[in-house]
């Protein structure tokens, strides 16, 4: 028999210490999967490759149903995958012994983690639209007192419109734009064509040929 661990945090910047530390408290030679993933479903590649590693007998460990998925039903689909189709067994650390397929055997104990199972999944997808619930709305009351989101905007210079007119004219380099501006050249072209659509609403006209030019190029 082999025993696996599974640790799941859903963004890179979040942290694993706390699962990686129990699992060192259960006293196994454990062999450790992890992934920085959201829970909504289970297309995750180190679990993946943890799953088509285990076998029969096997024991996995994860220290939170929630740490396993946050889908319902794919969290039941794959306890009944791993538990009858795979033949492992299953602790949840944070649940033993109820959520331990190891002490639940006979019908009773099985009944009774089948419906722990349903209601603590039940309860990790809730919580999962919970979260993006209060995300949304945290965003939506940033966006109402004025923040900006996305892509960081740079000013463009005073004489934007000089330098310009000099770089068309050949009088300048891209470098020596750039240097300028202080941009990046993506950003120099990004912020030029803003900068001459916000010039030719003004004029109520097209954009000009000579700009269409440098953009396409």
């Amino acid at each position: 028999m082999s025993a696996f661990g599974y640790v799941r945090v859903s963004t890179v910047t979040q942290n694993e210490d706390r699962q990686l530390i129990t699992m060192q408290n259960t006293d196994e030679d454990i062999q450790i999967y992890t992934d920085k993933q959201s829970g909504k479903d289970f297309n995750r590649p180190e679990y993946k490759k943890m799953v088509k590693k285990m076998k029969k007998g096997d024991l996995l460990y994860v220290v939170s149903l929630d740490r396993l998925g946050r889908n319902y039903n794919e969290i039941k689909e794959q306890w009944r995958i791993l538990t009858r189709e795979k033949g492992i067994d299953i602790c949840i650390i944070d649940m033993k012994p109820i959520l331990d397929t190891r002490s639940s055997k006979d019908l009773f104990g099985t009944v009774i983690s089948d419906l722990v199972l349903s209601i603590l999944s039940f309860c990790a997808e809730n919580e999962r639209k919970y979260i993006r619930q209060r995300q949304a709305e945290g965003i939506a009351a940033a966006k109402a007192r004025g923040v900006r989101f996305g892509r960081r905007r740079y000013p463009v210079p005073g004489n934007f419109d000089e330098t310009i007119q000099r770089w068309e004219n050949g009088d300048l380099k891209m470098s020596e734009v750039l240097e300028i501006c202080n941009m990046k050249e993506s950003t120099f072209y990004r912020r030029l064509r803003e900068f001459r659509q916000h010039e030719n609403d003004k004029e109520g006209t097209g954009t000009d040929s000579l700009f269409s030019k440098y953009v396409t190029s």
